[in-house]
């Protein structure tokens, strides 16, 4: 399994996580907002604190994103491309937000693959993290949230990769939803296999999670070379134990791949952020 030096000393903790009870959202997206003011204003008025939010078949326009890249120096193992200019016509195939905090006020972490208004059919889907305050809803559309009141994410600054991060907090209340976030290199599907064990968790759902890795390996033999990728889970569950991720991995150059992960050989890269429901 690859892994990627970090610039910090590496975290005793290996993850942290919060708990809650679940509440599961449905609800409209009136165009002409932000898309953060669009998606978090209802979570808020529902008294929600953290969670996980779910969304495809959207258009946005102006549109703006940045894609994974290469560090920036020492300070970072891994940074970000320049953020594109505001462009039209985003269709959004799929997305996975964390709704949390960031300086006092409510926040998302964005990772989605999407097709430009002027793509062809036949095109491969692009990707990255978009920029939530800076992009906007084009025409209506419907969310579902996986969110809880009785737990925050907020974004503090991480001394192992030297970035302010989304992370849980929370007293443990009992409750469905887990919100973990899984630190650097470590294998994303035997953590959560451990997160799972440790909570005598046997079965449950991954809802919306995103992060990095140290590129990808697949179950079908392909591979991304690039040790900088971002990443949202497409469908991901613990059965009697045993985690399997599919997933959208995208690279530098802001191309999709999308399968499953081999299990034991794909280290998360910055962070995982990862929202899970649990069955029994």
């Amino acid at each position: 399994m690859r892994i990627l030096q970090q610039p910090g000393p590496v975290a005793a903790q290996r993850r942290s996580e919060a708990s809650g009870a679940l509440r599961v959202l449905d609800y409209d997206l009136a165009p002409g907002q932000t898309l953060l003011a669009a998606i978090t204003t209802p979570l808020l008025a529902a008294g929600m604190r953290a969670g996980s939010v779910l969304f495809g078949g959207v258009r946005l326009d102006p549109f703006r994103y940045w894609r994974p890249g290469p560090a920036d120096g020492a300070g970072h193992a891994a940074w970000y491309s320049v953020p594109e200019p505001p462009l039209s016509g985003a269709h959004i195939i799929a997305a996975n937000a964390t709704f949390g905090w960031r300086d006092d006020a409510p926040f998302l972490h964005c990772h989605a693959v999407w097709r430009m208004q002027d793509a062809t059919p036949d095109s491969a889907p692009m990707g990255g993290h978009i920029l939530p305050d800076q992009t906007f809803l084009a025409a209506p559309a419907r969310v579902r949230a996986y969110a809880t009141a009785d737990a925050t994410i907020i974004a503090t600054p991480d001394a192992e990769t030297n970035f302010t991060l989304f992370q849980p907090h929370g007293p443990g209340a009992p409750g469905r939803l887990i919100l973990a976030r899984l630190h650097p290199n470590q294998d994303i599907t035997l953590a959560m296999e451990e997160l799972c064990a440790a909570r005598g968790i046997r079965n449950a759902i991954l809802r919306g999670s995103i992060g990095s890795l140290v590129g990808a390996r697949f179950t079908d033999g392909r591979v991304v070379e690039d040790y900088a990728t971002e990443v949202l889970v497409r469908h991901g569950s613990i059965r009697d134990g045993r985690c399997t991720l599919d997933m959208s991995v995208v690279d530098i150059a802001g191309n999709a791949h999308t399968g499953v992960l081999v299990r034991g050989e794909n280290a998360v890269c910055i962070t995982a952020e990862m929202a899970l429901e649990a069955i029994d």
